[in-house]
């Protein structure tokens, strides 16, 4: 089997959120390794599971894992924020589910040619299409100081950010930065002592950073949560598992938005705008992992699940 292995996060409360019927019809947005959606098509008897991904990898590897049920999927390479166009294209108005697991897939992170990991030399790259014009060596040679410091902040939550910026505009410099572990130098020489003694690695926040800004990863899910509540057929349920708290803000907004309905002024004494809820919140907290998937898969620890239903 292609090697293409990921461990699905939020399995059985993600199965539990879309509340599966057998006749009706699922689109997973981020296929990764199919562990999802293998799932979600053994519980169909006539319906359809439609699979999507940007990386062609793992839509490899999801072919050989569902080749059983393959009579009832269908998989597209697209990016998941082009969710009419991939349905238009299908003919299909509408669906009984949505699932989205966002963040980067294990075998993403851990393959070292993909660029990555901070563990591991390799080049530059972290697109999860390789199909796609920019890679990171792009944003770190070519992307002014500034912009730089703003997306380390902001998309890394990284505080030593506008040290971090200055020292790769220096040294790209002198000499363009090619290999991941190249980054990793700059980063450490820019962060002072205190940092570096920290557990985590110090390269772990600027590098989640420049991944998300390479693959437009907060773009996706905006553009995805605009359209996705008027795909889903009345009763249709949208479940969206995030890892970062930029994700899980704009989903909850959405989401949140849609259940209100209404968007007039809170000092407004009647509704004038007309709006009505779209759909209504499954639970109003976020689910996250039990005890024991913990133990099981550390990676789980960041992962919120938000579920909505149509209304």
């Amino acid at each position: 089997m292609t090697e293409f292995h990921h461990v699905s996060v939020l399995l059985e409360e993600a199965l539990e959120g879309l509340h599966i019927r057998p006749q009706g019809i699922y689109l997973d947005g981020t296929l990764g390794g199919a562990g999802h959606s293998s799932e979600i098509v053994k519980r169909l008897s006539t319906g359809t599971l439609i699979g999507v991904d940007r990386d062609p990898k793992a839509l490899a590897a999801a072919r050989e894992r569902l080749a059983p049920w393959m009579d009832r999927v269908k998989l597209v390479h697209a990016n998941f924020r082009e969710l009419d166009s991939i349905l238009d294209n299908l003919g299909i108005p509408a669906v009984d589910g949505i699932l989205l697991d966002l963040g980067v897939s294990s075998p993403q992170l851990d393959e070292a040619g993909r660029g990555f990991s901070y563990m591991a030399d390799a080049p530059l790259d972290m697109r999860m299409d390789p199909g796609d014009a920019l890679s990171a060596y792009d944003v770190v040679n070519t992307w002014p100081q500034e912009e730089l410091r703003r997306i380390l902040f902001s998309y890394g939550e990284e505080r030593y950010a506008p040290l971090i910026a200055a020292a790769i505009v220096r040294r790209r410099e002198q000499a363009p930065i090619e290999s991941t572990l190249a980054l990793v130098d700059v980063i450490r020489g820019a962060m002072p002592q205190k940092a570096l003694r920290e557990k985590q690695h110090p390269a772990k926040r600027s590098f989640q950073a420049i991944r998300i800004a390479v693959n437009d990863e907060l773009g996706a899910v905006d553009s995805v949560m605009r359209r996705a509540i008027d795909r889903l057929k009345p009763g249709g349920r949208l479940a969206v598992i995030t890892f970062h708290s930029l994700e899980d803000r704009i989903v909850k907004n959405a989401m949140a938005q849609a259940a209100k309905g209404c968007t007039c002024p809170p000092e407004f004494p009647v509704c004038v705008c007309g709006k009505k809820p779209t759909v209504r919140l499954i639970a109003r907290k976020p689910i996250t992992a039990s005890r024991e998937e913990l133990e099981a898969n550390p990676r789980a620890r960041s992962a919120k699940l938000r579920v909505a239903e149509r209304l």
